[in-house]
């Protein structure tokens, strides 16, 4: 569900593209409404537009496990945490795209999963004040049953390595700090709260 406003309330006056690598950076000039009434000075905003992506957390209602990755996440090294991160697996929208099409060939590359039900969680800003991206989480069912190995796409650099652990243990390292990552702490604590659910 979007959240409704007046497009009014904003005016862009100008926007221009300062970066264009794998990831994009541009450069806004806008002014908006004032809690108070009236208009805000002009202001200029750089914006990083890296494209929207979803979150999918395997779930084997079955066995009670779930499916983790790890890969190597530069933006965790830069950052002075873990460089490989346990995560959920994930991937980019691409246009004429949904997020479930995506979940479902992100399981398949990243994992080697097929996934037989999805279920939308919530959709998010990753980092609303500097960063377009916007996060769809859903949790698929599967069959973790041979789950496992090393996976992804060479010509994408992929390195990834599949855990399947007890859904206790994973809500254990959401406990512990030892995943660090956002859509994957917000997948796990949904999972908690309604996996007796899925199960039924």
């Amino acid at each position: 569900m979007t959240q409704e406003y007046d497009k009014h309330d904003v005016a862009l006056l100008e926007k221009e593209t300062v970066f264009q690598g794998f990831f994009r950076m541009v450069k806004y000039r806008l002014k908006h409404k004032l809690f108070a009434g009236g208009w805000s000075e002009e202001m200029d905003r750089e914006v990083f537009e890296r494209g929207h992506a979803v979150a999918l957390l395997p779930y084997d209602p079955q066995r009670d496990q779930v499916v983790m990755v790890e890969q190597f996440r530069v933006g965790a090294y830069i950052a002075g945490c873990a460089p490989w991160q346990m995560e959920i697996v994930a991937g980019i929208i691409e246009d004429g795209e949904t997020p479930h099409d995506v979940a479902l060939r992100e399981a398949e590359e990243e994992a080697g999963l097929k996934v037989h039900a999805l279920h939308d969680v919530t959709r998010y800003l990753s980092s609303s004040g500097g960063c377009t991206e916007c996060l769809n989480i859903v949790v698929g069912e599967v069959d973790s049953k041979n789950a496992g190995g090393i996976h992804g796409l060479a010509e994408e650099h992929e390195d990834i390595r599949v855990h399947v652990v007890p859904r206790s243990t994973a809500y254990e390292w959401v406990d512990s700090g030892k995943i660090e990552n956002a859509a994957s702490i917000i997948a796990l604590q949904w999972l908690q709260l309604n996996y007796q659910k899925l199960q039924r």
